[in-house]
């Protein structure tokens, strides 16, 4: 039976291009008012389009979500003007540039932990009051397993963090909700992608809108 997202609130991150994009559309195609933050503004309007265009409903909310004052503040707008959300969608992601281990540059692990890691964490902890004010909350994060592959020492050590904060939310919720998922998507020909294959054939890849209805499967399971 599928999910019913009609007025549900969801909230979604990394939402200005790749895999977040495609799922900030297919929540408002579904019926949900969807919550777009990302740091690019330009990308969140033309997203505000194309959502508009197919009679969705969105609110744009241009943050960095390693800046702890703008996910607080975000957090109780959505508090005093919703007073909940129903499903967060996390995509919002640093890929750093492909290195040995010894060759990483401290300021690439402050980014890349400080997005994948400890923005992460943040999310979870101001977004999870918002949860439990839901019917039923729910939150699905994406998942990239590298750990230990040559060159993503970096980026396979802070998506392997993330997982486990995930896993460990998961198994403390699973009687008190919110109902917490991972996702790991195939392949796409994203930003993020290309700057660890550059050159590869993208018409091989899964194309976001497709992965994003599998992510939004996991709703209707």
């Amino acid at each position: 039976m599928a999910y019913d997202l009609t007025d549900k609130i969801a909230l979604v991150t990394g939402a200005s291009r790749g895999l977040g994009h495609a799922v900030a559309e297919a929540l408002a195609a579904r019926g949900a008012h969807v919550i777009a933050l990302a740091r690019t503004v330009g990308a969140l309007e033309e997203l505000d389009d194309r959502i508009q265009a197919a009679g969705g409903s969105a609110t744009l909310a241009p943050i960095d979500l390693t800046k702890e004052d703008a996910v607080a503040g975000i957090c109780r707008a959505i508090y005093d003007r919703w007073g909940r959300i129903d499903l967060l969608v996390h995509c919002a992601v640093h890929a750093p540039t492909l290195s040995p281990v010894d060759h990483a540059a401290p300021k690439d692990y402050a980014k890349t932990f400080a997005t994948n890691v400890e923005a992460t964490q943040r999310v979870i902890r101001m977004v999870a009051p918002l949860l439990n004010e839901a019917a039923e909350g729910r939150a699905i994060f994406c998942a990239d397993p590298r750990a230990g592959e040559k060159f993503f020492g970096l980026y396979g050590a802070s998506k392997a963090a993330e997982a486990a904060l995930v896993a460990s939310w998961a198994a403390e919720t699973v009687r008190t909700g919110p109902k917490v998922a991972s996702f790991t998507p195939a392949p796409m020909p994203t930003a993020t992608r290309a700057r660890f294959f550059p050159g590869e054939d993208r018409t091989a890849l899964s194309a976001p809108a497709a992965e994003a209805k599998r992510l939004l499967a996991l709703l209707d399971a």
